[in-house]
């Protein structure tokens, strides 16, 4: 019985060990997330009180139900309620979109805005205002096309017998450059008027958007946030190698295919609403990562952090002066370093 004992003691002790680590880590990443969801309300508070009209913190809520004065109800309601919604629901599913990307193609450049699904929808759109003279519910009818034809040609160039993450971000790259060539010939030809208007949509901004757009962003989100939150599961099967995830039931190929297809998704309706607001999906999962780390809870970090992100550049971009900035102008400011630092990085970024 001693013997047995011994045995026992020795085999649980570790195991209280592995116990207590797990639970830490779930409290961290417990933590974290409450606190980057603080963060978000933060800004909204700081969003919607600050600015020409001020509105007292403590007026907020009853504002919000609608018994303020008509001053601050035109103020929150309507100028900046809009305004931050659209942002926080852009920053979500830019955030996803990265995440689902990057885990997907294991690479920390896939993310849409790199790889040219936001140029494509970029490009659609400019297409459909310049050409055909597209307005209202056209234009992001046509970049929610246009990114989807994009990665569907990535995806098609970059087959060879299943999805190869290096050779799908290199082609991706590629078409994003053409995109990008084809946007400056599109705004160098057409009338200045229009030019303006273009160019203004293609930096990214939230700052005029409508409730209409809003909402179906809104019910696009209902459907795609519940799937990639269910795809972080088999995802981190497949991070394990094909031949252990074949093992462990899962379909690599039908995962990776979806996992893209929602990405895709969520990167064009953001694209279709707000523009291309830059580095938000390129940069959102590896902060979400280094705050979380590994877990379940990784994905709605990345949710969170890109909805702090975009709400937080268009606080400053709408404070900046008189000069009225595009959100995807300050968020490009700060993700270009980021990149920068990526590719110099010893163990690169592509290999």
């Amino acid at each position: 019985m001693s013997a047995q004992s011994g045995v026992t003691d020795a085999w649980a002790a570790p195991a209280r060990t592995v116990h207590t680590a797990l639970a830490v880590g779930r409290r961290r990443r417990l933590v974290t997330v409450a606190a980057l969801a603080g963060v978000v309300a933060l800004i909204a508070v700081l969003s919607l009180t600050l600015g020409t009209i001020p509105v007292s913190p403590a007026r907020l809520p009853a504002v919000l139900a609608g018994h303020g004065d008509p001053l601050e109800n035109l103020a929150v309601l309507t100028l900046r309620l809009p305004r931050w919604t659209t942002g926080a629901l852009v920053g979500i599913a830019l955030g996803l979109a990265g995440a689902l990307f990057q885990t997907t193609l294991r690479n920390p450049l896939a993310s849409p805005d790199i790889l040219g699904v936001s140029g494509g929808a970029s490009l659609a759109a400019v297409t459909a205002m310049l050409v055909f003279h597209a307005s209202g519910a056209g234009v992001p009818l046509a970049a929610l096309i246009g990114g989807a034809v994009v990665a569907a040609v990535i995806g098609l160039l970059s087959w060879r017998e299943g999805f190869a993450g290096q050779r799908f971000v290199l082609i991706g790259i590629a078409v994003a450059f053409l995109a990008s060539g084809g946007l400056s010939y599109l705004i160098t030809r057409a009338d200045v008027r229009a030019a303006q208007q273009a160019l203004a949509w293609t930096v990214g901004s939230v700052s005029d958007p409508s409730w209409g757009e809003t909402g179906l962003l809104a019910i696009a989100l209902v459907v795609l946030v519940p799937v990639a939150l269910w795809l972080s599961v088999p995802l981190r099967v497949l991070a394990l190698g094909s031949d252990a995830a074949h093992g462990l039931g899962a379909h690599p190929l039908g995962t990776t295919v979806l996992a893209t297809a929602v990405g895709v998704a969520l990167a064009a309706v953001a694209t279709a609403v707000a523009g291309p607001v830059a580095f938000v999906a390129f940069v959102s999962a590896p902060i979400a990562r280094r705050l979380v780390g590994a877990g379940g809870l990784q994905p709605v970090a990345s949710a969170l952090t890109g909805a702090a992100l975009v709400t937080a550049a268009d606080f400053v971009a709408a404070r900046l002066g008189d000069f009225q900035a595009p959100v995807g102008l300050v968020t490009g400011v700060v993700g270009a370093p980021y990149l920068l630092w990526l590719l110099t990085r010893k163990d690169g970024a592509i290999a």
